[in-house]
């Protein structure tokens, strides 16, 4: 006889172990089927090992910086090994949290790949068996895969993925990164502190086209300074090998021709849903993502699906939010998920980080638009930091001084948006951000001197 639970969910990443734990809290019997390991991309093959190692990154560019200011080391070495084992070593201690989450909080956690019967039936498959358990409830949490676009002769060249990248063997002496989001340009920025030549293919007009235009156009100007070519405005237009090498065959910006020539190859230019657990259930897709609505629900009654299998915000933190909206919906607790305030961050050298909406966005939505901008060569903590090529820009309402956006570019500032986050989610105004007390020195103060400008100049 199957198993029965309240809730099954199928998934175990930052959405789906997150659901988890939310349900068994609320005194659901629940299973998380996971086919690989606890933690999902964000854990694994993410945030998580990219974060790691670009925190050897930032100590190598802080021991070249040092230099200038007296302290001398002799020559730096890297060890990819040592590097790559700090970062599984990360990895490892993570996912025994979570196992241990998942224990504590009496969670079965069921491996293989789950898929749907029907809508109250998941099959679980691994090399050792199959078997199919019931459930009242169901949440697919399945997550993303990296898009590999259909260019010509892409097949006959070794590329790797963001998830293979870190399989890495050695530093390569070049690459060349297709795409200059959030995930290119945090792998630029590694390899870059490695001494690789790297070269970065962009088909918009600017790196990272979602963000602040001015918070782009700083990190080009920067990764340009660490030696990163960035060829915006260029379509790739086919692949090729030649002898050891990879060519990739551009179009730029006035159509003329240019030949990328490099030892190793990354494509990231988005990912994908994984849709690998609808099985026989047919749900309502939004384009080639799963419909919900603003309960998580699905087209089928008491199927939920969370993450990057629904778009939006493809973020850890976006799942992990939405795990707990459809758990307690589950529950009998109704809720809403509300996008209003999610913050994003990239974690380059230096960091940028932004929550709420651009100048750009707010303008279309009809507001009174007016922003302010703080360099951060005006601050004493940048400078003692020696980090003062960012700036700080609140970006909010002419007519009530509403906050509607922050954008920060500097040292750690992905560790200080969450105050615009709580300006913003309790309706904060600029008059309210330039009369709270900030710590001196900090590199925070700068979000308390642009609203104070902002607030002394609407007084004139």
């Amino acid at each position: 006889m199957s198993k029965t639970y309240d809730v099954v969910i199928i998934g175990g990443g930052p959405g789906g172990y997150v659901a988890a734990l939310q349900a068994s809290r609320l005194g659901k019997k629940t299973a998380l089927v996971e086919a690989d390991f606890l933690g999902g991309t964000c854990l694994n093959r993410g945030c998580i090992p990219s974060k790691t190692l670009l925190k050897h990154a930032e100590v190598i560019e802080s021991i070249e910086q040092a230099k200038e200011w007296g302290i001398e080391t002799g020559e730096v070495s890297f060890s990819l090994e040592k590097m790559m084992k700090r970062k599984n070593d990360v990895i490892s201690r993570l996912r025994n949290g979570i196992a241990f989450l998942m224990k504590q909080g009496k969670i079965d956690v069921l491996e293989g790949l789950g898929s749907l019967v029907t809508p109250n039936q998941v099959k679980i498959v691994n090399s050792n068996r199959e078997e199919i358990v019931q459930a009242n409830s169901i949440i697919i949490a399945t997550g993303s895969t990296p898009l590999v676009p259909p260019i010509p002769g892409l097949d006959t060249v070794s590329y790797h993925t963001s998830d293979t990248i870190f399989d890495i063997k050695e530093i390569p002496e070049s690459i060349t990164i297709v795409g200059g989001g959030v995930i290119g340009v945090e792998f630029a920025t590694i390899f870059s502190s490695l001494n690789t030549k790297v070269t970065m293919v962009e088909m918009a007009d600017r790196l990272v086209p979602s963000e602040d235009p001015d918070a782009s156009k700083l990190l080009e100007k920067l990764l340009k300074k660490k030696g990163v070519k960035i060829l915006t405005s260029t379509k790739v237009e086919r692949f090729e090998k030649s002898a050891m090498k990879n060519l990739v065959h551009c179009t730029d910006q006035n159509n003329k021709p240019v030949t990328i020539e490099s030892d190793e190859l990354l494509i990231s230019i988005g990912r994908k849903p994984n849709l690998s657990a609808l099985g026989n259930v047919e749900l309502k897709m939004n384009g080639r993502f799963i419909e919900v609505n603003d309960r998580l629900e699905t087209s089928v009654k008491n199927i939920y699906a969370i993450g990057d299998v629904i778009g939006g915000y493809q973020l850890a933190h976006v799942a992990s939010a939405e795990g707990i909206v459809a758990a307690n919906n589950i529950a009998g607790e109704v809720d809403k998920i509300d996008y209003k305030v999610v913050p994003r961050c990239i974690y380059t050298l230096p960091e940028i980080a932004s929550v709420g909406l651009t100048e750009k966005e707010a303008k279309e939505k009809g507001y009174q638009v007016k922003t302010e901008k703080f360099d951060h060569v005006g601050s004493g903590k940048a400078l003692a930091l020696g980090e003062t090529s960012g700036f700080s820009k609140i970006v909010y309402d002419a007519e009530y001084g509403e906050i509607l956006g922050v954008t920060m570019v500097g040292p750690h500032v992905t560790e200080m948006i969450s105050e615009g986050s709580a300006f913003i989610f309790l309706e904060g105004t600029i008059e309210e951000m330039a009369k709270m007390i900030h710590p001196h020195p900090t590199v925070s103060e700068t979000l308390y001197e642009a609203a104070h400008n902002a607030f002394m100049k609407g007084k004139k």
